[in-house]
């Protein structure tokens, strides 16, 4: 199941909208067949292992990290494909709460006379398909939030004005969050003042870039941005409120940027929790947040962070620094999340926190 598990990770920000599944086939106490979740989310896993297992799964054991699919989609049911091939035994981690499936996967293949277990690995698997889960029962992306905090507790410079806080071995793990996410969000104000790519910019990964969207009520974001001339490489998403200007969304559009407009309430910024169900409705499943104080604070007060990615620098800003949380949202964010991972990035620090 470990195996599976880290097969699994490898399709993380790449088969939207389904999970990033693994799959191992063992016989005889030997591996012989393993897969993932293709991009774009096909072929399944179970599919993919099935395939280099070839005969040798008949008989043999199946390890996977989420429960088979038993209904018809773009594919047919991976249960089915399981029955076929012979298999005797799968070992799930997690039943899938997909309404499509919910157990039915399991039950079919138990009806086939195969032996099913369920739970090893459960929390593992729960973290790696966390932004499958929400997005079927909550109708939203996980939203993990990123943060930069100098050694004084700053996120940024007074005035917007650049200022590095972290050091290279922390900006190559920020680069490897991106490329296993779906999407990344900033606000216009971070896009106005920092004019950021977003895109991953590791080695030979630039292709697993996510989508890149903005916050922008009023549709200020620049034609001459690097996001917008770079929108056709990697693609650029425009979150607005329905009385953003109309000629600045032709502009947009005519550029291939994608203008959502959603709901915005009494304000006229878009409302993000309608903001979020948008992505989620388009197939995100894992959105990276790596604006500021402000959309951070945006987010924690509706309880809409799912897991916290702090990044300690150790150099101090100074007291004209830009805070990383208020009071408040830091005592939100202590009732609702705990620290789970606390490790040196180079002469950084990297704290994971999840939702309790």
């Amino acid at each position: 199941m470990d195996l599976a598990l880290a097969l699994g990770r490898r399709g993380l920000g790449r088969t939207w909208p389904n999970p990033a599944v693994g799959a191992v086939i063992v016989k005889d106490g030997v591996i012989v067949g393993r897969g993932w979740t293709q991009d774009g989310g096909r072929p399944h896993a179970e599919v993919e292992a099935l395939r280099r297992a070839g005969e040798a799964a008949r008989g043999a054991t199946m390890y996977v990290t989420l429960e088979p699919c038993s209904h018809f989609g773009k594919t047919p049911p991976c249960a089915d494909a399981i029955i076929r091939a012979g298999i005797a035994r799968v070992v799930s981690a997690l039943e899938d709460p997909n309404p499509q499936v919910a157990g039915a996967g399991h039950a079919r293949l138990r009806a086939a006379g195969i032996a099913v277990e369920v739970g090893l690995g459960a929390d593992e698997a729960r973290r790696d398909h966390s932004g499958h889960i929400r997005r079927v029962r909550d109708g939203r992306p996980h939203v993990m939030l990123k943060l930069a905090i100098s050694a004084d507790g700053k996120a940024g410079a007074a005035g917007r004005r650049p200022v590095a806080i972290t050091g290279e071995a922390a900006q190559q793990r920020v680069h490897l969050m991106r490329a296993q996410s779906d999407a990344i969000m900033v606000g216009i104000g971070t896009v106005l003042a920092d004019d950021p790519l977003l895109t991953c910019r590791l080695p030979g990964m630039a292709k697993y870039s996510p989508v890149r969207i903005v916050l922008d009520s009023a549709l200020r974001l620049p034609l001459g941005s690097r996001l917008v001339r770079s929108t056709r490489d990697v693609p650029v998403w425009v979150i607005t409120g329905a009385a953003a200007p109309p000629a600045a969304k032709r502009a947009l559009e005519d550029q291939a940027v994608t203008v959502l407009s959603v709901d915005s309430g009494r304000s006229s910024r878009p409302l993000l929790a309608s903001a979020l169900k948008a992505l989620a409705a388009r197939g995100i499943t894992r959105l990276m947040v790596e604006g500021g104080p402000t959309l951070a604070e945006a987010l924690i007060r509706p309880d809409l962070v799912d897991e916290l990615i702090l990044f300690h620098g150790d150099k101090s800003i100074g007291p004209d620094g830009i805070d990383a949380f208020t009071l408040e949202s830091l005592a939100l964010l202590t009732q609702r999340l705990r620290k789970v991972e606390s490790a040196a990035v180079g002469t950084d620090r990297r704290d994971m926190f999840l939702r309790i």
